[in-house]
C-alpha cells in the first residue's frame, strides 16, 4: 500500500521511525557522493506558528564532505541530537569545518548552539545580518564566525559555495548558497513545502500534491514578499540547476521548471478565475446569505463557461471560517480574483474567526481582489460595517451592493441581492483573470 505522496503510509512510517529513534536511529539521504541530507522528518507536527502542517514537516540540513566539511543549516532545537547522530554517522564531528547558516529562524538555527558545542573546530559561516539575528536568539560570544558578503564564494576543495542574499524571502538576513560544480541550489525557505515523507525527491512523490503544498507554503509564509521574490527568481533563472535543496520538504530534481514557473506566477499575483465566499454564522442567517451568493456565482460561472468553452471554468468555493483553517483559506486566496466576507454580528462587531481571517489577509498582503461585505444582525448593527471598513483598509474595491445587511433572518429582497452579488463577483473574477492573460 502506498501513501498520498508515494512510499510507506505515514502511520506505518511513524511506528518504524519512533522505534528506531529510541535505538539511536541514524538516517541520511544521499544527493551526490559526499553530499547528504542529514535533517529530520517530523511526522507529528500539526501546528507551525499557526500554520496548519496537515502532512507534517521536515527540517532539512545538508552535509558536504570534501577537503573541507560543511553543514548547511541545522534543525529545530528538539531534534539536535538526531542531527548530531546523522552527521556523526558520516564524519567525525571534530572534522566539521563549517556550520553554514542561511537563515536565523529557529526551525533552521535551533540546533546550531548544540552543533557549535559538538563541533569544536567549526566556524559559523553567515552574512552580517544573520550574525546579528543569531546574537538576538543565542549567546554567541564564544562562537567563531566567518562573515560572507553578497556573491562571495567559499572553497571546500573540489566544490565551492557561492552566497546570494535574498532579503525578505522571508527574513532580512535570508540567503541561499549555490554549488556550481554540482549545479545545486541550497535554497533554505524558498521552494519549500511542509510535507513529511520518506521519499525525499520530487519524482518520487505525487507532483500535484507537491505543488499544492508548495503553494500553501508560499501563500502562508512568502506571499507578503512577492516583489522581493521576483527579484530572486531573476537570479535563480540565470543559474544552471540540476537540484534545488530547500530547507523544508522534498528536493526538486525532475520538476525544477514547474516549481520555478509556479513561484513566478504566485509572486506576480496572477489571478485564477476564482471566487471565495468566506463567512461565519451564528443562527444560520449569514449562512443563508452565503449560500445565495455561492449560487449566484455558480450560475453565472456556468453561463461564462458556455460562452467560453475552451477556457478554464470559474471556481467558486464556500468556506466556513470556523470549519476551514486559516492555512487553507490563504492557499485558496492567493490567486482568487474575487472574495466575499460575511459575518453575523456579535457584540456589535465581527465573529472572532471572521475577524481573524481579515487580519490574516491584511498581513499576507495579497494582490487586490474585488470584494463584498455581507452579514446579519439582531438588535445592534456592526459586522457588515466592520467588514466594509476592513475592505477599505485592504484597498479591495467593493461591488456596488456591498455591504449587504439582513436583520435577524434575511428576507426575499436580501437573498435576491445576495444572488445578484454572486453573479457580479463571478463577472469581476472572470474579467480580472482575462486581463491577466
Amino acid at each position: 500500500m502506498r501513501g498520498v505522496l508515494g512510499g510507506t503510509p505515514p502511520s506505518f512510517s511513524r511506528r518504524i521511525l519512533h522505534k528506531k529513534e529510541h535505538n539511536g536511529m541514524k538516517l541520511t539521504y544521499e544527493l551526490r557522493p559526499g553530499i547528504d541530507q542529514v535533517g529530520y522528518v517530523d511526522y507529528n507536527v500539526r501546528d507551525f506558528h499557526s500554520y496548519d502542517t496537515r502532512l507534517g514537516a521536515t527540517y532539512n540540513a545538508y552535509l558536504i564532505r570534501d577537503e573541507k566539511v560543511a553543514l548547511v543549516d541545522t534543525v529545530k532545537a528538539p531534534f539536535a541530537q538526531q542531527l548530531q547522530r546523522n552527521v556523526a554517522s558520516l564524519v567525525e564531528l571534530e572534522k566539521v569545518d563549517y556550520l553554514i547558516c542561511l537563515h536565523a529562524e529557529m526551525d533552521h538555527s535551533g540546533a546550531l548552539p548544540a552543533m557549535v558545542k559538538a563541533c569544536p573546530n567549526a566556524v559559523v559561516v553567515c552574512n552580517a545580518k544573520c550574525k546579528e539575528a543569531l546574537a538576538g536568539f543565542y549567546d554567541v560570544s564564544n562562537w567563531k564566525f566567518q562573515i560572507v558578503a553578497q556573491g562571495e564564494s567559499l572553497s571546500l576543495g573540489k566544490r565551492s559555495l557561492t552566497f546570494v542574499n535574498v532579503p525578505m524571502v522571508h527574513w532580512p538576513e535570508s540567503s541561499v548558497a549555490y554549488m556550481p560544480e554540482e549545479k545545486i541550489l541550497f535554497a533554505n525557505d524558498a521552494f519549500g513545502q511542509h510535507i513529511a515523507t520518506s521519499n525525499r525527491f520530487d519524482d518520487e512523490c505525487d507532483l500535484p500534491t507537491l505543488l499544492r503544498e508548495a503553494k500553501s507554503y508560499y501563500a502562508n509564509i512568502v506571499a507578503p514578499y512577492g516583489r522581493q521574490t521576483l527579484k530572486v527568481l531573476e537570479t535563480v533563472k540565470t543559474l544552471e540547476l540540476d537540484l534545488i535543496a530547500p530547507g523544508h520538504g522534498v528536493m526538486w530534481r525532475s520538476h525544477i521548471k514547474e516549481i520555478i514557473d509556479a513561484y513566478e506566477r504566485w509572486a506576480s499575483g496572477k489571478y485564477a478565475p476564482k471566487v471565495l465566499i468566506i463567512y461565519d454564522t451564528m443562527w444560520q442567517s449569514t449562512e443563508l446569505m452565503a449560500e445565495e451568493i455561492y449560487a449566484g456565482a455558480v450560475e453565472r460561472g456556468q453561463e461564462i463557461a458556455k460562452a467560453n468553452p475552451d477556457a478554464p471554468r470559474l471556481d467558486v468555493q464556500l468556506m466556513h471560517a470556523r470549519k476551514t483553517t486559516l492555512t487553507r483559506i490563504a492557499e485558496e486566496a492567493l490567486d482568487a480574483a474575487a472574495v466575499a466576507f460575511g459575518s453575523a454580528t456579535l457584540n456589535a462587531t465581527l465573529m472572532p474567526q471572521e475577524a481573524a481571517v481579515l487580519a490574516y489577509f491584511q498581513g499576507l498582503k495579497f494582490r487586490e481582489k474585488t470584494a463584498l461585505a455581507f452579514g446579519s444582525y439582531g438588535w445592534g448593527i456592526g459586522a457588515p460595517e466592520a467588514i466594509q471598513k476592513t475592505l477599505e483598509t485592504l484597498k479591495y474595491p467593493a461591488i456596488e451592493l456591498s455591504p449587504i445587511k439582513a436583520k435577524q433572518r434575511p428576507d426575499a429582497a436580501a437573498l435576491d441581492a445576495c444572488r445578484q452579488a454572486g453573479a457580479m463577483l463571478a463577472d469581476a473574477a472572470w474579467e480580472r483573470y482575462r486581463n491577466d492573460q
